[in-house]
């Protein structure tokens, strides 16, 4: 993403192998309070050193895959901390739909921080020729269904077929979004 969005408070913009990214990263991955709403469920990082591995692997990944799929870090603007992430993913059986996920540091919850970031994100997604993308989130994951909610996104149903888990689906399509654009990420 070039060049990285910007909101009044947030930075999203590209993860990067540097001690304070792979810190940042392990202060949010290696939190079960975080990684237990994640889908596929996976088991808190254990230590700076497997962070620093998938953070390296993100990386790596990351120029490869064809946008608007991504993995980006969220940076306050206010300090340059590192307070979450987003990433925009094709769902199972991985040829159609796009996942919007947000994880944010606990000690950030209740800022608005995942609806501004996310929101910033689907308007520089919705730039590219998709029609929609689709947020889960488990049945009692009350801030991921507000966030959802937060961003435009409407609730379409229950599935058990992405990720083997029952989800609630939130939807939203391009002239749901509300509000104003967030600056950068759409230029050449």
């Amino acid at each position: 993403m070039q060049p990285p969005l910007t909101t009044e408070r947030l930075i999203v913009r590209d993860w990067t192998t540097g001690d304070a990214d792979v810190q940042a990263a392990l202060a949010l991955y290696g939190r079960p309070e975080v990684t237990e709403w994640l889908t596929p469920v996976i088991a808190n990082v254990a230590d700076l050193a497997a962070m620093r591995a998938v953070v390296q692997s993100w990386t790596e990944s990351q120029p490869s895959l064809v946008p608007p799929t991504g993995r980006w870090a969220m940076q306050r603007r206010s300090d340059d901390a590192v307070i979450g992430g987003l990433v925009l993913r094709m769902l199972p059986p991985y040829d159609h739909d796009l996942e919007l996920t947000w994880q944010l540091r606990p000690e950030t919850w209740g800022h608005g921080y995942a609806t501004e970031a996310a929101s910033a994100l689907l308007r520089w997604a919705f730039t590219f020729d998709i029609d929609e993308i689709f947020g889960l989130a488990r049945p009692d994951n009350t801030r991921a269904i507000a966030t959802a909610e937060r961003i435009g996104m409407e609730w379409v149903g229950e599935t058990t077929k992405y990720y083997d888990t029952a989800l609630q689906v939130y939807r939203i399509r391009q002239g749901d979004l509300p509000g104003e654009p967030a600056s950068g990420g759409t230029e050449d």
